[in-house]
């Protein structure tokens, strides 16, 4: 299979922070921005992979870096930055603004693995992913180590 250029996988999307999404102090819920990183990934793994369906493997850890708040626009962006077999990491940042002020804060960032499906639901093959720009390379050159980080994270021992 021919490489794709990781900018071909790029995902942008726009969404205003309302208040039915927002909780008691005026703040957006984490699973709300969940859904959405989740929703950008779904969207890049598609345009990578060239299927209608992919599903979410995995979601590393997410860490809330700034609050969004009613009246706020979040700026959600996902790239493919490494791929496996089936699966494909992917990037998702968000960050969001206050409009009237112009301020920008980064709100979250994570990895996702989704693996893309066939039709009959099994898994299919994805085309490798090329990083052109010196930013692609880093996170291309680093996925091995985060790829290494999940294989361990599964293997720990559970509570039962």
């Amino acid at each position: 299979m021919k490489a794709k250029p990781m900018k071909e996988s790029q995902a942008i999307q726009m969404r205003l922070v309302l208040p039915p999404d927002t909780n008691h102090m005026d703040t957006i819920f984490g699973g709300k921005v969940l859904a959405y990183i989740d929703e950008i990934a779904g969207i890049s793994a598609m345009k990578h992979s060239g299927r209608r369906v992919v599903v979410t493997a995995s979601i590393d850890s997410v860490d809330f870096l700034s609050p969004a708040h009613v009246g706020d626009v979040l700026e959600l962006e996902a790239n493919v930055t490494s791929t496996g077999r089936t699966s494909m990491e992917v990037y998702v940042r968000v960050k969001s603004q206050n409009l009237q002020t112009g301020e920008e804060r980064l709100t979250t960032e994570s990895f996702l693995t989704l693996v893309a499906m066939g039709d009959d639901g099994k898994p299919v093959e994805v085309p490798p992913v090329k990083p052109e720009s010196a930013g692609e390379k880093q996170f291309f050159e680093t996925a091995p180590a985060r790829r290494e980080y999940r294989k361990n994270r599964v293997k720990a021992p559970r509570l039962s």
